[in-house]
């Protein structure tokens, strides 16, 4: 079973590996309450 992906380049959602460009997993990561990079993606989120 294909999982939906989405293209970095142009924001559309498709089934292919590549796009315009490779695609990426159009899944947020799973949550864990001992998230140990946690706090590392926020930094990097606020980074923005």
């Amino acid at each position: 079973m294909k999982k939906l992906r989405k293209c970095p380049v142009c924001g559309e959602y498709t089934l292919k590996l590549v796009h315009c460009a490779p695609t990426v997993s159009a899944y947020p990561p799973k949550y864990s309450p001992e998230d140990k990079y946690g706090e590392y993606r926020r930094r990097a989120k606020e980074e923005l």
